[in-house]
């Protein structure tokens, strides 16, 4: 997807909020734009095309669909789900009304279900993929609310990372989103982030910064990764104002708040989840990301159903 149209959609989500939308239009227009591409890839990743024999005789008789959800969870990415329906449908789905289950909590005591009629054909062929996105949202949402729910005391808000599964950045940030999470960058160049391999290859921290100041773009935020405290003195010697205190312990954070200043914000990363996130709860800290939202995720049990 053009990093113009990803940076578009991102706009949207903080714009609209989308994890407290329910059903409106800004929801539905946001799947169409952020899966229309990746769609096609998708279907022919599965290559059921390719036997036109089968495709074509199967029986287009209307069959009535029982979408369950039968764990403990957060839906998220029904938008997803139904525009990978709407794909193979001439007469779309026109699904606003379930979009007012879109960041509900359920349990698996609920039963709760979601009902919808479709062609046998329709349903057969795309139900698996539409699963797979639909769980994929979900099971993040609901890791992402695990980690909200141990900072609900703080101010502390949890954000993602770019350590993402290839094509599928958007649908989990999204799903981060709604879980009620925040997002990170979508893309190297939202914000300048200086890593240790920047300063390794300019040959410190102020090379670095110097490095990224010649770029000249003006409204480009600069965050400083930094290691031990006397990087974190040098940055806020050089001017810098964000800082990622990468790898810190709960004590070395204490430790660096002490220098922290008002117009200064901190965020911690490194080897953080739901075992650990309460020790990083420290006076000072502004933000936690962790790639754990993501790519640790259990996946949540939804089954699609369907008769006559």
């Amino acid at each position: 997807m053009p990093i113009c149209l990803v940076y578009s959609l991102y706009v949207v989500i903080k714009c609209l909020g989308l994890h407290q939308l329910g059903a409106t239009r800004g929801n539905k227009m946001l799947s169409q734009l952020a899966i229309k591409d990746s769609l096609d890839f998708f279907i022919k990743e599965d290559e059921i095309y390719k036997n036109f024999a089968y495709i074509n005789s199967l029986p287009k008789d209307m069959v009535k669909c029982s979408l369950k959800f039968k764990d403990d969870m957060v839906i998220s990415g029904l938008p997803f789900f139904f525009e990978t329906l709407n794909y193979f449908l001439d007469e779309k789905i026109d699904y606003l009304k379930y979009l007012e289950f879109e960041g509900k909590e359920v349990s698996k005591e609920d039963k709760f279900e979601i009902h919808f009629d479709l062609p046998f054909n329709i349903v057969l062929s795309a139900e698996r993929l539409a699963l797979n996105l639909l769980q994929k949202s979900s099971s993040i949402s609901t890791n992402t609310k695990s980690y909200v729910d141990k900072l609900k005391n703080s101010n502390i808000k949890i954000l993602d990372t770019r350590k993402t599964t290839p094509g599928l950045r958007f649908l989990e940030k999204y799903a981060v989103n709604v879980g009620g999470g925040d997002n990170h960058r979508f893309n190297q160049t939202d914000i300048w982030m200086i890593k240790d391999n920047h300063k390794s290859f300019f040959g410190g921290v102020k090379q670095a910064i110097d490095y990224f100041n010649s770029v000249k773009s003006f409204y480009t935020p600069i965050v400083l990764e930094i290691h031990s405290i006397d990087e974190l003195k040098e940055g806020i010697e050089l001017g810098a104002k964000h800082f990622m205190l990468d790898n810190f312990s709960p004590d070395q954070i204490k430790e660096a708040s002490l220098l922290k200043q008002a117009h200064h914000t901190f965020e911690v990363s490194g080897g953080i989840n739901l075992d650990n996130i309460e020790s990083y709860i420290v006076e000072g800290v502004d933000v936690i990301s962790s790639g754990s939202l993501t790519y640790n995720a259990r996946q949540v049990d939804i089954s699609l159903k369907y008769h006559r």
